[in-house]
């Protein structure tokens, strides 16, 4: 079926697409958490800039459901203001 093909291509296209975001998130989050642990207070206040952004636009474009993005904002947040 010609739909069946499509959706399936527009799924492989979407699922690239949101791995592509969701990598790009991580590796933010890590950043965050790495500077945390090291006591770096400055540089993880502007690392988790970084990341809120990360995660807010991937929230908004439907990658990760906005009330687990503002989970993980804060909880970074929380770290950030511990390493201080």
């Amino acid at each position: 079926m010609a739909s069946a093909e499509k959706r399936n291509r527009q799924a492989q296209k979407r699922r690239a697409r949101n791995v592509q975001v969701r990598t790009g998130v991580k590796t933010a989050v890590k950043k965050v958490r790495e500077l945390a642990e090291k006591g770096d207070g400055a540089g993880a206040k502007a690392a988790l800039q970084e990341a809120v952004t990360a995660l807010s636009k991937a929230a908004s474009k439907g990658v990760l459901h906005k009330n687990a993005a503002s989970r993980r904002i804060g909880r970074l947040a929380r770290a950030v203001a511990a390493a201080k």
